[in-house]
């Protein structure tokens, strides 16, 4: 009995992989070319990667030396006053990847309040003057819809990301939040992003987050 659930969970994901190789033949790109600020929603066949399953990531910089992306929808289990007791506040801290996970990183949409910042597109800047901010934000004047935190970041050398984009690891999409996303994205958050492309694509919100599980 036990080989024949395996058996059936093999035949589920074979399916979906058809499913998948179907789309990428039918299906227009949603967008060529990687711009900095768009999305970059993972397939659904990255399943043994825990950082990237289902992840979306919102695409920091790129150019010819590589690219920084932050991981939006992977909240952890701690707060930014559990890392840093000093900010009164209970702002979620999310996985941003697995590179220099011990540093902390933050975008946000004010930045006539933080000094320093980074633009990265669409009314989102990164980063910028941190003891400022840590002010701001204990005399309320920055809330969870204006800032994120996260541990680490992804990062990719050159022309990484675009064999991975070659490989189907990833489609791009716009990010039709613009600065509003900091406060929309949630742990449903691949989920509603495949779901708002439509078409052909919405068969990847029905697809098993980890087949061998069922």
């Amino acid at each position: 009995m036990e080989g024949f659930f395996i058996h059936l969970n093999d035949l589920i994901w074979l399916y979906f992989n058809f499913i998948l190789k179907f789309i990428r033949k039918s299906s227009i790109m949603i967008s060529e070319k990687l711009i900095k600020g768009q999305l970059l929603i993972a397939e659904p066949s990255i399943i043994g990667d825990l950082s990237f399953n289902r992840s979306v990531i919102l695409l920091a910089d790129h150019d010819k030396d590589g690219s920084v992306g932050f991981i939006i929808n992977k909240p952890l289990k701690y707060t930014i006053h559990d890392l840093l007791p000093e900010i009164n506040a209970r702002f979620k801290i999310y996985n941003g990847g697995p590179v220099e996970q011990d540093n902390l990183y933050f975008i946000h949409n004010i930045p006539e309040l933080i000094p320093n910042s980074i633009e990265i597109s669409n009314g989102i800047y990164w980063g910028g003057d941190f003891e400022s901010t840590k002010g701001l934000i204990n005399n309320g004047k920055i809330n969870k819809e204006n800032i994120r935190f996260f541990l680490g970041y992804t990062g990719w050398n050159e022309q990484q990301l675009e064999s991975e984009m070659n490989d189907n690891s990833w489609i791009i999409a716009p990010n039709s939040y613009k600065n509003k996303i900091i406060g929309k994205s949630s742990t449903h958050f691949w989920k509603e992003q495949i779901i708002e492309l439509g078409g052909d694509y919405l068969i990847w919100s029905n697809a098993p987050e980890n087949p061998y599980l069922n």
